[in-house]
């Protein structure tokens, strides 16, 4: 029976905020990259390049301003002649390809002047609350040579050579949100182009690609003369910015509860009210067709080294093939055609195909989806204070609501709690050590949170049921983070991992899948279960091909 349209509810936390499952997590219409392209098109921002003064040696620095309805932004890009042997994607690097910094306005000659001494040297120098980021990139030294060496002769470069790899650059970092002396998410938090989060580093990136795709011609051109030409603009737009990803992003889901419960809010609102789509239109049902046949295309081109994504993605080859004879003898025209197919992957598909179809069903719906994009802050950064006047037996049934699952398992079980998330005092970089092979534990973080909910729950069967929790956390202050992520628990469900992030099999890119997932990333590579390679803005238009036409299924090939 299908239900009414009021009974379809958004998806429950104990299904969605399994690791597995937030490791199978796709783009989406509310994924951060898509977000900005739409505004940008919509509110006909204008794009000029303001400055380029690179030598032919490719050393020197451009100026990408991004005009808005009410401000500009601008790149103010860097590059540098790197010896190979100082090339290196780890965050204690000290010299790059090429460094970046995302300016809030246009800038002076004063301006320049001041980020040509810190930019290049990222974390040794600083920047002000003029820039909004901080980042920098390497080049992919083999697609880079070929690129430049086909374009110089006048020839264009080879389209599986770039498929194969993706991306002419990658960012080892993009810094944002008060590094390094930047603005604080604050001080941009309250403008329309800046609600949504990371827009600051998404815009970025997206000014990144253009100055890369700059770059590479002018390279070009430095060796081949007047017989150099230009990359073909359908090549162009095959390749993206590529991301080396680690262990850094798995902390942030933890350590911010509302912003990533409100995340998967959206989302999972998002899928509830295209699931309530009782009778879809014709041209609904075309562009679902046609998003789907465009993802049969791209899951066919993604490929990966590890074996875990590899058996991923063939899990993925059948499903597709699956979900398509399924739309094929289903009647999409009635009876909740979009909650009858999401119901029947349920049964049918891995989580990985599950999650893709949720994607997909919400790619015809904009007026129904978009305007969830301003839900998706935390405006109060997760500032909570603790309400000390909760009572015991209140405070017992949170953790019983949001960790319940965690409560029976045996916590002296080494496989329960092997891992140990700790900060490399070498390599400045979040790191998962082994609790019971390395001298770790003393250095642990907090990032453990099903472990001391069952440790706090366990602590407070000894207090009596009426009583404040005040006078609790007072004698016992270590379970203080734990009382509250409960209670913020209370307003934010998805904001809590349904599973142990410490146990000897848990797989930390699964949490960075999840994040990435929002990004907007494709071409998720795993190079092992800590660490990812990624593309940002595969398949976008370049700023001046941006419009409302080409702004937001770009990244269907």
């Amino acid at each position: 029976m299908i239900p009414a349209l009021d009974q379809i509810t958004r998806r429950a936390p104990a299904q969605v905020m399994r690791l597995k499952r937030l490791g199978s997590f796709h783009q989406s219409r509310l994924s951060f990259m898509r977000i900005l392209t739409r505004r940008m098109a919509g509110e006909g921002w204008h794009f000029t390049r303001a400055a380029w003064e690179v030598d032919a040696e490719g050393v020197g620095h451009a100026v990408y301003t991004a005009q808005g309805p009410e401000r500009s932004y601008s790149l103010v890009a860097f590059a540098h002649d790197l010896p190979a042997d100082q090339r290196s994607d780890r965050v204690i690097a000290e010299a790059w390809d090429a460094t970046f910094a995302l300016f809030d306005g246009v800038p002076g000659a004063e301006d320049i002047a001041r980020l040509r001494d810190n930019v290049p040297v990222q974390e040794a120098g600083r920047v002000t609350a003029r820039e909004l980021t901080l980042s920098r990139a390497n080049r992919s030294v083999r697609l880079w040579s070929h690129v430049v060496d086909a374009l110089a002769q006048g020839d264009q470069p080879d389209a599986a050579e770039i498929d194969k790899v993706g991306y002419l650059m990658r960012t080892t970092a993009v810094y944002g949100s008060g590094k390094f002396g930047a603005a604080d998410r604050e001080m941009i938090a309250t403008r329309p182009e800046m609600e949504t989060p990371f827009q600051a580093e998404m815009l970025t990136v997206y000014l990144i690609r253009t100055f890369v795709r700059d770059l590479v011609e002018h390279m070009a051109r430095m060796q081949g003369g007047d017989g150099a030409v230009q990359l073909d603009p359908a090549l162009a737009r095959r390749l993206g910015i590529g991301n080396s990803t680690g262990l850094g992003m798995a902390p942030f889901i933890v350590n911010h509860p509302v912003l990533f419960n409100n995340w998967i809010m959206a989302r999972e609102e998002a899928i509830a009210r295209v699931r309530a789509v009782a009778t879809p239109t014709a041209e609904e049902i075309r562009q679902f067709r046609t998003v789907l046949e465009a993802s049969a295309v791209s899951i066919g081109n993604w490929t990966s080294a590890h074996p875990l994504q590899q058996e991923k993605l063939h899990a993925l080859g059948d499903d597709l093939a699956a979900l398509q004879a399924c739309v094929a003898a289903m009647d999409l025209t009635r009876d909740h055609p979009w909650h009858r197919l999401v119901t029947w992957g349920e049964a049918a598909m891995s989580e990985e195909g599950q999650e893709l179809l949720c994607s997909l069903i919400l790619e015809p719906y904009g007026t129904l989806v978009d305007g969830l994009a301003c839900c998706m802050a935390d405006p109060h950064g997760s500032r909570q204070p603790i309400d000390g006047a909760m009572t015991v037996a209140a405070v017992r049934t949170l953790l019983e609501d949001a960790f319940g699952w965690a409560l029976p398992l045996d916590w002296s079980e080494q496989e329960a709690c092997a891992r140990a998330w700790y900060v490399s005092e070498e390599k400045l970089e979040p790191r998962l050590g082994e609790r019971f092979e390395e001298p770790v534990a003393e250095y642990e973080q907090p990032l453990a949170p099903a472990r001391d909910a069952a440790m706090a729950y366990r602590a407070l069967t000894e207090w009596e049921a009426e009583a404040p929790i005040a006078p609790f956390l007072l004698a016992h202050p270590e379970h203080r983070h734990t009382i509250r992520r409960a209670q913020i628990a209370a307003r934010a469900p998805y904001g809590e991992i349904r599973d142990n992030t410490i146990a000897a099999d848990m797989l930390p890119i699964d949490m960075l899948r999840a994040k990435l997932s929002f990004f907007g990333a494709t071409r998720f590579d795993p190079r092992s279960d800590r660490w990812v390679r990624i593309s940002m803005f595969s398949g976008a238009p370049y700023p001046e091909a941006l419009s409302p036409e080409t702004a937001d299924f770009w990244v269907y090939p």
